[in-house]
């Protein structure tokens, strides 16, 4: 008669991590499981779409491209050119003048050096190894 009270709940032998269980209520929880995981699947599908992730393309290729570094060296270049022709202009140039340029002649190299130094680093989930 103990044993008919017993008939829904689990039994078995729990020292060794054994359950038995009726095979119908077996397929029924794995019935649920999987309808679980496939609502699970559909939610996050739904929720996933991301309202920037044109901005994120565009941030990629803008950082993949180098377009700032390169608009910045190209900027330092014709400022650089600019400030040697007034300098070679001048009739006498100055201790200052003088040091003005050696100073823009070593930011270009800084800026170089930096910018040839560069590299893009790998993120997360890359080996960082070229295939």
């Amino acid at each position: 008669m103990a044993n008919m009270n017993n008939m829904g709940q689990f039994s078995g032998d729990m020292d060794r991590n054994e359950v038995e269980i009726d095979l119908a209520k077996f397929m029924a929880l794995l019935q649920e499981k999987s309808e679980l995981k496939d609502r699970i699947r559909e939610l996050e599908d739904i929720n996933n779409v991301n309202p920037y992730q044109k901005w994120i393309f565009l941030a990629q290729m803008v950082d993949s491209w180098r377009i700032f570094p390169r608009v910045f060296l190209s900027v330092y270049i014709f400022l650089l050119y600019w400030a040697t022709m007034w300098f070679m202009d001048l009739p006498e140039p100055s201790l200052e003048q003088s040091g003005l340029i050696s100073v823009l002649v070593g930011a270009g190299a800084a800026w170089f050096g930096l910018y040839a130094g560069t590299h893009k680093a790998p993120t997360a989930g890359q080996d960082g190894q070229k295939k």
